[in-house]
């Protein structure tokens, strides 16, 4: 099991997926690469053989079928279904990032290439088995360069409460562009916005500007004037979320003190 803080900034323990589960989803993969890969090199070689064209042609064809099969599959199914291949989808696995949110194009791209070193390099495999081996997290080179994990996906994890953006700035956090925000910057929001109510007003201030200037020198924005850290990060960080996860089911409060405790959980 491993410890992920999530979007919601919920931490929830996940199993990791080992060596024999990432093997049999490995090998799945590669049958239906092989197979891909003979379909579009006959589909390309019939189509040279119609053209008439000559050996040149037919080493790019080779060449792109290559790199098709090995790298833009995995690519691809990464991408458009959030972590997961067919193999993976065979063995209940799926490519998660290392707070536990779900991947991007850029981390599959970043998997999808470095598993030229981790599996094809030596032609066996054995770069990614031994450096799973020696991470605690069962990460290959691919995971620890694109910051992924990947973990058992069988059992349904369970909706978080979402942090609240303050209305007045909801407008300016929808039109950021989140693409810059890194990861590691995320976490440190969220641990921000969560011990915000232990922390002494000097450093409430002087961590939070620090936040915001961070944040919005990375998102390409000028940090705004008039609003406090807590407002200016929170809208950030709630966007972020929207935009990542779906909304979790209104749930409806019986009495006063439930309508308190549900706008505390949610600007929390």
């Amino acid at each position: 099991m491993a410890l992920f803080t999530t979007g919601e900034a919920v931490a929830v323990e996940l199993p990791i997926a080992r060596i024999p589960t990432r093997a049999a989803a490995f090998l799945l993969d590669l049958i239906v690469q092989v197979v891909i890969g003979l379909l579009l090199l006959l589909v390309l070689m019939a189509l040279l053989n119609w053209l008439d064209a000559d050996s040149a042609w037919q080493d790019a064809a080779m060449l792109v079928t290559l790199v098709s099969a090995l790298i833009g599959y995995p690519v691809l199914f990464e991408t458009f279904t959030r972590g997961r291949s067919a193999g993976k989808m065979a063995m209940g696995l799926r490519v998660v990032r290392a707070d536990g949110g779900p991947i991007d194009f850029r981390h599959a791209v970043t998997r999808g290439l470095s598993g030229i070193v981790d599996f094809w390099m030596l032609g066996t495999g054995l770069i990614a088995v031994v450096v799973s081996m020696c991470s605690p997290q069962g990460r290959r080179i691919g995971d620890a360069l694109a910051g992924t994990v990947v973990v058992h996906d069988r059992s349904r994890l369970p909706y978080a409460a979402l942090a609240a953006p303050p209305p007045w700035l909801t407008g300016w956090a929808r039109q950021l562009d989140l693409s810059g925000l890194p990861d590691e910057l995320a976490l440190s929001i969220r641990q921000y916005l969560l011990r915000w109510r232990t922390l002494t007003p000097e450093v409430r201030d002087r961590l939070g500007r620090a936040l915001v200037i961070t944040t919005c020198a990375k998102l390409g924005v000028a940090p705004l004037n008039g609003y406090p850290p807590l407002h200016i990060l929170g809208a950030v960080l709630s966007e972020r979320q929207r935009r990542a996860i779906p909304p979790p089911p209104m749930v409806v409060p019986q009495s006063p003190t439930d309508v308190f405790l549900a706008t505390a959980r949610l600007s929390a």
